[in-house]
């Protein structure tokens, strides 16, 4: 089994030549909300195209703050925050660490939602929703609404709203951290699967160690008050990744060592 070292920013997980350069970049970054709270100061971070980068730290240190940066659904006190061609947010899927799908709608209609957000119909949307629930493997719930749904099968439908519009940039807040362990376990295995198939970019926020060990290319670390970026750390390890990876010394020893870069920003 080979390795798969953090990709570098001009190659993609499978060693094809990219254009150069990081697909979002933060430059000098600062966020102060209306009540003075200061959540990151001056943060500096580049994510590389095809990567899976996790932001780890403690609450407060400025993770989900970052990722809403990134996808425009906040502004920067300061600072500016640069994709390609500008165009980085723009083709962002976010998916929230609660479902927050509407219960009176069908699986099928939350699925649409950004897609009719877009002005797409419901007979034109067809096919971009069953592709994204096939990808979820909820191509026969189509019908169903949210309370028929298990936890699990709920955070899928949300991942799939989050795929349709096709993004190339997947930023995800937590979305397993309410989940059983079984269930964030299965769904780490699936999120992987469709990554590295779909070639996406994804930017992971979690309070995990273990999960961000299994999941990532690349780790960074955030220290709080105010958010900044302590330790960035690449992530080598073998592809496929599975539960023989989980039980491996090697595992073992890189959630060690991301611990204790974790601690050392908590007392940072």
């Amino acid at each position: 089994m080979s390795l798969a070292v953090a990709p570098r920013a001009d190659t993609d997980q499978r060693g094809r030549a990219e254009p150069s350069g990081p697909l979002v970049r933060l430059e000098g970054v600062t966020k102060i909300f209306a009540n003075g709270t200061v959540a990151l100061a001056g943060l500096d971070l580049a994510i590389g195209r095809h990567e899976f980068v996790s932001l780890l730290g403690p609450s407060g240190c400025g993770k989900s703050t970052a990722l809403r940066l990134i996808a425009g659904l906040a502004r920067p006190t300061s600072g500016r925050i640069r994709g390609p061609e500008g165009a980085a947010r723009g083709a962002a899927g976010f998916v929230f660490q609660e479902p927050t799908l509407m219960p009176w709608a069908t699986v099928f209609d939350n699925v649409w939602l950004p897609l009719r957000l877009q002005g797409i119909g419901r007979r034109q949307a067809e096919g971009p929703v069953a592709e994204a629930l096939a990808m979820v493997g909820l191509a026969e719930f189509a019908r169903a609404y949210p309370r028929e749904l298990s936890g699990g099968m709920k955070m899928r439908v949300s991942i799939a709203r989050a795929l349709v519009t096709r993004p190339s940039l997947l930023l995800m807040d937590e979305p397993f951290a309410a989940l059983d362990e079984i269930t964030r376990l299965k769904l780490n295995d699936e999120l992987l699967a469709l990554w590295r198939a779909q070639s996406w970019t994804v930017v992971f926020v979690t309070h995990s160690v273990y999960e961000s060990v299994y999941l990532s290319t690349r780790i960074v670390v955030m220290a709080p008050r105010p958010g900044r970026v302590v330790a960035d750390l690449p992530i080598e390890a073998p592809w496929p990744r599975d539960e023989a990876f989980r039980t491996s010394p090697a595992y073992n020893a890189l959630c060690r060592r991301v611990s204790a870069e974790l601690h050392r920003a908590m007392g940072s």
